[in-house]
């Protein structure tokens, strides 16, 4: 087995556990930006600061103003020092058409997914713009 599969498959668990810190009971998504072998950002489905840990409401609909776990991890670097040109983005889902949006925007070249989202639209705009997105089932070893 070569380097990247093995190294993809690290970093799709470490995203897996990532996922445990959200509040949402629907899904819980995790995502990890790793650029030159080092996470630079992560993230995770859930509220913005500052709001309630509570993703859903009582007929267990998800709230518009969710953030998803790309999104999360995009936005919290442009709060740091780093950036994610040319970077890999692992998620435990595949991202959606917004979130590809951002992964686009954000100069993110290759994305590692385990689930595949109920549409993928987001999978072919990654792939229309040139990144290279690879499915990578998570296993728990």
């Amino acid at each position: 087995m070569d380097k990247q599969k093995i190294l993809d498959g690290r970093y799709m668990r470490m995203a897996a556990i990532w996922a445990e810190n959200s509040y949402c009971k629907r899904r819980q998504v995790g995502a990890l930006v790793v650029k030159d072998n080092r996470i630079i950002s992560d993230g995770y489905n859930g509220t913005p600061s500052g709001f309630e840990n509570i993703c859903e409401d009582d007929s267990n609909v998800t709230y518009p103003y969710v953030l998803h776990a790309e999104a999360n991890a995009i936005t919290k670097l442009a709060r740091s020092h780093n950036n994610s040109d040319k970077a890999t983005l692992y998620v435990t889902d595949s991202p959606c058409i917004e979130c590809a949006k951002l992964i686009i925007q954000a100069g993110i070249k290759r994305v590692v997914y385990g689930r595949d989202y109920r549409l993928s639209d987001g999978i072919d705009l990654l792939r229309r713009a040139g990144i290279e997105v690879v499915k990578n089932e998570i296993n728990e070893e």
